[in-house]
């Protein structure tokens, strides 16, 4: 049957889909609407199912705290092309799934999937054409004595919620704010784990080695520049210095002291901060991966467990740390590297 125009441009101003389509669609349906529609949105999705091989790495994420911090979820969602993820459809779903998350909870990506929002979620991707996900999210609760809050970076590429338990009402609404700078922080130094004990100790034994060549080669150029050489420790997380070896370190220290004609009256002025120093230089590990043993943005002559301590006792309290969840788009997800040269060659049957 013949379609008319007025129903090509009623069938794209309801899917979105483009104009060729939509005219294909209608002759292919009897120009019926609702047939029409559905055919657009199968075709859609077999768009989708075609490009199951191309790697979405590119994406938003988001952040939904409740008024009153009880609450606060991040999701990831991915797209192929960063041109997609900045438009404004692909952006408005993010909020929305973010929303659709925070409030009904799935258990996991493939519950979300099978809700009536991931049927939603699903007609949305067809309309953009390109391979959309979620990925992953996280939600994390508060009760009266916790301290929560969030940050997103500006980019809308990182999104981190940090709780700590506190042990007032009173220290909780001073602490809030303390959390989203150490959600900040979170953003910048890409913490893994909350703590060094959270570490597995068969990683840490098959990272020291490694660490510490690379370190001595990092010297080796130092010392060509003629520029200071960097300490090079024994050991790279504090899950390794058990008292053994810290008593063995404080004696090294004071044999040093005396080797230097330190008087032994001052020795306890000198060995806390060479100790300090010790630990500083042998837990390269921790500060790189452990939210709580990282030096801290504001104030890097603290720890951010020691920043969080000091701002509870300003305010006559007291407040750890226990949960953080910080999520970036693509981190973990390997990009497939196009062989532009080689795909050419294979056109051509070379």
């Amino acid at each position: 049957m013949a379609v008319t125009a007025a129903q090509v441009k009623e069938l794209r101003a309801s899917t979105d889909a483009p104009m060729m389509d939509c005219k294909k669609a209608l002759v292919e349906n009897d120009g019926d609407m609702a047939k029409a529609t559905e055919w657009l949105k199968e075709r859609g999705i077999a768009k989708a199912a075609k490009k199951a091989d191309r790697v979405a790495a590119e994406g938003l994420a988001g952040l939904v705290i409740a008024d009153d911090f009880s609450k606060a979820t991040v999701i990831e969602i991915n797209s192929e092309t960063d041109f997609v993820a900045q438009n404004e459809g692909f952006q408005n779903l993010v909020k929305d799934s973010a929303k659709e998350i925070f409030d009904n909870q799935p258990a996991d990506v493939a519950a979300f999937n099978s809700s009536a929002f991931g049927a939603t979620f699903a007609e949305a991707v067809s309309k953009i054409g390109e391979k959309i996900e979620l990925r992953r999210f996280g939600t994390l609760t508060a009760s009266a004595t916790e301290a929560l809050n969030g940050y997103i970076h500006s980019n809308s590429r990182i999104a981190v919620i940090v709780k700590a338990e506190c042990d007032s009402v009173k220290t909780v609404e001073g602490m809030r704010e303390v959390m989203k700078q150490v959600a900040m922080h979170a953003s910048a130094m890409k913490p893994t784990t909350l703590s060094y004990t959270d570490l597995d100790p068969a990683y840490v034994e098959s990272e020291t080695k490694g660490r510490i060549e690379a370190l001595k080669k990092e010297n080796e150029e130092l010392a060509r520049l003629k520029k200071p050489l960097k300490n090079v420790p024994k050991y790279i997380s504090m899950m390794q210095l058990t008292d053994a070896v810290m008593a063995q370190a404080e004696e090294d220290i004071k044999a040093a002291l005396k080797e230097q004609g330190k008087p032994e009256k001052i020795w306890d002025k000198i060995v806390p901060g060479q100790v300090a120093r010790f630990i500083l230089d042998n837990t390269m590990l921790d500060k790189e991966q452990a939210l709580l043993d990282q030096q801290y943005v504001l104030d890097d002559k603290k720890t951010v467990a020691q920043a969080v301590e000091a701002a509870a006792k300003a305010l006559g309290g007291t407040a750890t740390i226990t949960e953080f969840i910080r999520l970036e788009v693509g981190e973990g997800i390997e990009k497939k590297e196009d062989d532009f040269a080689a795909e050419v060659a294979a056109q051509m049957g070379q």
